[in-house]
C-alpha cells in the first residue's frame, strides 16, 4: 500500500479529545506557489519489497515519482515515459530490480541530480525562479537585464530539456525494461547536470 497525504495544520487538545483541522484564514491554500506549506508533503510506503527504515528524511522526491514507484512495486508498465523517477533507495530485497543493484550508487546518484534540475521545486527550479525574479524586478534602460537573464534562462531551460530527456531514458529503460546501466554514461550525464547547476548557481 502507497499512500499519499498533504501536509495539514492540526490542532485540539492535548489529549486529542477534539482534533480538527485548522487553516490560516489569512493565507490562500493554493497550489502553484514556493512555500513550505504547500510543497511539503509526505509519503508513506509499506509492504512488500518496502524496508523498515522508518522516517526517510534523506530521499528527495516529488508527486510525479510516486507513479513509477508504485508500478515497479507492482511488475507494471506504462505505454508513456514518466516525469518521475523509481524511489528504490527504501526498496529491498527482490523489489529492486536486477538492472538497478548493480551499480546502485551510481544510478542512485543520476536519480537524484535528475530530481533536482526537474523537479519544479528542485535547484535548478528553485535558483531560476530567484533570476527571473530579479530580472522582473529589473530597472536597467531598454529591459537590458531583463532580456540578458531571461535568454540565459532561455538557454538553460533547452539544456536541461535536453539532458532530463537523455536521463529518464536511461532510468526508465533500467527500471521497466531490465536493461543494466552503463556506468560510463551515468556518470558523464551527473557531470552534465551538476554542471548545468552550477552554470545557474553562478547567475
Amino acid at each position: 500500500m502507497i499512500t499519499i497525504i498533504e501536509k495539514t495544520a492540526l490542532a485540539g487538545t492535548p489529549n486529542c479529545s477534539s482534533l480538527y483541522v485548522t487553516e490560516n484564514p489569512g493565507f490562500a491554500w493554493n497550489h502553484g506557489t514556493v512555500s513550505p506549506d504547500i510543497n511539503t508533503t509526505w509519503l508513506g510506503m509499506v509492504g512488500p519489497g518496502i524496508a523498515q527504515v522508518g522516517v526517510d528524511s534523506t530521499t528527495w522526491s516529488d508527486h510525479t515519482d510516486i507513479r513509477p514507484t508504485m508500478m515497479v512495486l507492482l511488475g507494471l508498465k506504462g505505454d508513456y515515459s514518466h516525469d518521475g523517477r523509481v524511489l528504490f533507495e527504501d526498496f529491498q530485497g527482490w523489489a529492486v530490480p536486477p538492472s538497478l543493484q548493480k551499480a546502485r550508487g551510481v544510478v542512485m546518484q543520476l536519480a537524484q541530480v535528475y530530481k533536482q534540475i526537474d523537479a519544479c521545486v528542485g535547484q535548478l527550479g528553485l535558483k531560476t525562479l530567484a533570476v527571473s525574479t530579479r530580472a522582473l524586478e529589473s530597472n536597467a534602460s531598454g529591459d537590458s537585464t531583463y532580456t540578458q537573464l531571461e535568454n540565459q534562462l532561455s538557454s538553460i531551460t533547452g539544456q536541461r530539456d535536453a539532458l532530463t530527456a537523455q536521463i529518464i531514458a536511461v532510468l526508465e529503460a533500467a527500471e521497466f525494461n531490465g536493461q543494466p546501466i552503463d556506468q560510463q554514461q551515468a556518470k558523464q550525464l551527473i557531470t552534465q547536470a551538476n554542471a548545468l547547476l552550477n552554470q545557474v548557481n553562478g547567475m
